[in-house]
């Protein structure tokens, strides 16, 4: 798979939202190679973490939240789930659920229907070592401050809008991948 094609695909023009997707792919893909080399007892698919890391959000585009360049109609909460309909278009079903399972720590069809979110009531919550890898890097990194790294602290803090089941699961995550 060539990431980078499927990127130009649905990021054409050389704007600030593509640069944006690009650094904060990077950043997440960086990351979470960094800590698979650490890891090599978890036998961690290295290829697939990199290409699913560079197109997590790939679906950003689909949705309005103007402070990062998007413009388009969805709310942002669907970036994930829209993604994830693009790379199963093209036959990627596997990288397709890195895209829907990487919101906060995952999310769960109870969640979905508590909130009210414009989403299936489905769980979509990371499975696969590499899934979960993937959604950890991903909370170290924001969009709307892409020049820097959050803690851990900062991340934690972060998911706090996701509510404690998160926060939980982040702890798990930092004890697997330290």
């Amino acid at each position: 798979m060539d990431y980078n094609k499927i990127i130009l695909k649905y990021y054409p023009e050389d704007n600030f939202l593509r640069k944006l997707l690009i650094r904060h792919s990077r950043d997440v893909a960086g990351l979470a190679l960094k800590i698979a080399a650490r890891h090599p007892e978890l036998d961690i698919d290295i290829r697939f973490v990199e290409e699913g890391a560079m197109l997590h959000d790939i679906g950003i585009f689909t949705t309005n939240a103007p402070g990062i360049f998007c413009n388009g109609q969805d709310p942002y909460i669907l970036h994930g789930y829209n993604g994830a309909k693009l790379l199963r278009s093209l036959g990627y079903d596997r990288h397709a659920r890195v895209c829907e399972r990487h919101t906060g720590t995952g999310i769960t069809a109870r969640q979905i229907q508590q909130r009210n979110l414009p989403l299936p009531v489905l769980d979509f919550l990371p499975e696969t070592t590499e899934e979960i890898l993937i959604c950890y890097a991903d909370k170290f990194f924001s969009k709307s401050h892409p020049d820097k790294m959050k803690t851990t602290e900062e991340a934690i803090k972060s998911l706090e809008k996701f509510g404690n089941e998160g926060i939980i699961k982040f702890k798990e995550w930092i004890d697997m991948f330290g």
